[in-house]
């Protein structure tokens, strides 16, 4: 057996023929995946791409604050067609805005038959006169005005939805007062409007 083993190891060329061999052969270790592997890998990316992508742009069926935004009537026309209307002052960057977007487009979707909702950006300079007059402090601020564009009352921050709900609701039935005439919950500060405003008076909100 032993001589067998030697003859082997010393005819010319064996050696050579099997390193040749060994180094042509794939290699089944991890460092060299296999084509069924690669393309596992590369559809779990797809999908998981695909899926923040549609958590983000649809954020799971929930409304968030652009699509309240894309819906909400201009300031100019909720002013003139006779409709009670709830002004929010908001931003792009506020958290509790963001937050309370859900409770808001419930509360719209019921209502917007009967009440205006507008939506003005802290951020558009535009709007500086209406800061000042609503005087918005902090954000969201959402200020409740009867039919013929007078305010009735004001709630800032994060206050339970029921708030809202009662102010909308006494709105759209005409009253003379609303519920929660002026109410502060967690709010942001409108200052911060001064670090992210944006210059051109044309842009949305």
């Amino acid at each position: 057996m032993c001589a067998v083993q030697e003859k082997s190891s010393t005819e010319p060329g064996v050696d050579t023929e099997i390193s040749k061999a060994e180094a042509s052969a794939p290699s089944s270790g991890p460092e060299y995946p296999t084509r069924d592997f690669n393309r596992r890998v590369a559809l779990v990316s797809v999908l998981a791409a695909l899926g923040l992508f549609s958590s983000q742009r649809l954020d799971l069926g929930i409304p968030s604050l652009k699509d309240i935004t894309a819906a909400a009537l201009p300031y100019e026309e909720a002013l003139n067609n006779g409709k009670p209307t709830v002004v929010e002052f908001y931003a792009d960057w506020c958290e509790v805005c963001r937050e309370l977007a859900p409770d808001v487009y419930k509360v719209e979707q019921q209502y917007k038959d009967r009440v205006n909702f507008v939506m003005l950006n802290v951020d558009n300079t535009k709007w500086e006169q209406e800061l000042d007059e609503f005087g918005v402090e902090g954000i969201p601020h959402f200020a409740f005005l009867d039919k013929n564009g007078n305010e009735e009352g004001n709630v800032v921050g994060r206050l339970p939805r029921q708030y809202l709900l009662e102010n909308v609701d006494a709105l759209a039935r005409g009253e003379e007062s609303i519920p929660y005439a002026r109410a502060v919950g967690q709010y942001t500060s409108a200052e911060k409007r001064k670090v992210h405003q944006v210059s051109d008076p044309r842009s949305h909100g």
